[in-house]
């Protein structure tokens, strides 16, 4: 429970309130309308009604904060509601805003809400013109969230975004670029993969779950169509590349400030000192590490060089941090949803985990059903240590495999593999879908 606490406490804040244990274990459809009929009795939170946000926000002149998070988050209903009325301090805050709580994707506006879409929780704070102040909510593990997010560091990142509202429209040239250029598909439904089976809006008047387009889909989506296209490239790869790729670690309780880096790393190079507060990269005013990630995933795959704005002991300075060619390379995908899909394509169906008694990976799954069980007609078991995978030998890294095979091979090759299993050597293959 306790590796928990900080996603958890941070979703059940946002949300308004965790659903009661007598409703832990009914099915999803009910989780879903219970929540839906518990946030409108509320009248605190738009609930999935984005234009009525913008419209009081307009007449207001509050700013914006919209919650997209999947219902129900199964981590979160183990909290109660004592624990959001105790936190005085993020209800404060949350007054000051015009509050949307957004449950699914369907028909959302993808020139606007331009984020990290493996997460399950995601919050935008923006001005009623459409301008983004920050972002907040990052993850880099599946199920270690404490090190990325806290209740701490969310009011601050809303504190740092009501400052940049009260300077607002002075400061709306710099804000600028916290929007991306427009993108090929609009809407979610309609990418390709997603035409057929969605619509923009939710059935409510049915079935609502079946109906919902979750946030991971449209990653699975973009990658889907990068791989019909051959065109997997390393930003689609490796999308919102964590900072501690290139060595700099984070406080979550804090807006973007710096814990340590790591011996050796591009941050240490750049200078980074425990304690520096990261004002601004790129010109970009930062809230959040999911700012940061924000101006990190529309830095080129190839190298560059960002410029950075710290206050460090009270006193401005400029930082530069190199980031060589590849760097994205660096940064870890096993966590994502979206690598499920990608794991079918490149490695037959296994999922591989890092080996804690020795060189190679183990085999933690292998997909049982088709289309994801090439690597079980292979021979493979779970359990199994691999220790080839066509050119590489004791391979250590799961996305190492998938890139090769995704970006060097071609559908149809062969990929030879070499495992380990109780003592004994097998070799086998299997052929690229």
């Amino acid at each position: 429970m306790k590796k928990y606490l900080a996603l958890a406490l941070l979703g059940a804040l946002v949300a308004g309130a965790a659903l009661p244990p007598s409703q832990q274990k009914v099915d999803r459809e009910t989780k879903v309308r219970d929540d839906k009929k518990k946030l409108e009795a509320s009248g605190y939170w738009h609930y999935n009604d984005l234009p009525a946000a913008f419209a009081e926000a307009k007449t207001t002149g509050k700013p914006i904060i919209v919650v997209l998070r999947c219902i129900p988050c199964e981590e979160c209903v183990k909290l109660d509601d004592d624990v959001i009325e105790a936190n005085t301090r993020m209800k404060t805050l949350l007054d000051k805003f015009v509050r949307v709580r957004q449950i699914s994707t369907n028909g959302l506006d993808l020139s606007l809400f331009q984020y990290d879409t493996d997460q399950s929780f995601a919050v935008f704070m923006l001005n009623a013109d459409g301008t983004i102040y920050g972002r907040y909510g990052t993850r880099s593990h599946r199920t270690e969230w404490q090190g990325d997010v806290s209740v701490e560091g969310m009011a601050k990142a809303l504190e740092g975004a009501l400052a940049l509202h009260q300077d607002f429209p002075k400061n709306k040239a710099q804000l600028a670029a916290k929007r991306g250029p427009a993108p090929e598909f609009a809407k979610p439904e309609l990418f390709p993969s997603l035409r057929a089976k969605y619509t923009p809006f939710l059935n409510d008047e049915g079935k609502v779950v079946p109906s919902c387009i979750h946030c991971h889909q449209i990653s699975d989506a973009q990658k889907e169509l990068a791989l019909q296209r051959r065109q997997l490239t390393d930003t689609v790869l490796y999308p919102y590349p964590h900072p501690k790729s290139f060595g700099l670690i984070l406080d979550p309780k804090e807006r973007p400030t710096v814990l340590k880096t790591e011996l050796g790393s591009d941050a240490q190079k750049a200078g980074f000192l425990p304690g520096d507060v990261i004002q601004t990269l790129q010109a970009q005013p930062l809230l959040s590490l999911a700012d940061m990630q924000w101006v990190l995933n529309t830095t080129p795959a190839e190298g560059a060089t960002l410029k950075a704005s710290v206050l460090r002991a009270g006193k401005p300075r400029s930082l530069s941090l190199t980031l060589p060619n590849g760097w994205r390379k660096r940064d870890d995908i096993s966590w994502r949803v979206s690598t499920w899909g990608l794991r079918r394509a490149a490695l037959g169906g296994m999922k591989l985990d890092p080996n804690p008694s020795g060189k190679g990976l183990l085999v933690g799954n292998v997909g049982q059903y088709a289309p994801h069980d090439l690597a079980k007609k292979a021979g493979v078991v779970k359990g199994d240590i691999l220790v080839r995978f066509d050119t590489f030998t004791h391979p250590t890294r799961e996305v190492d495999l998938i890139a090769h095979a995704l970006q060097v091979k071609k559908p149809g090759d062969t990929i030879p593999l070499t495992l380990l299993r109780n003592g004994q050597t097998i070799t086998t293959s299997f052929v690229l879908p």
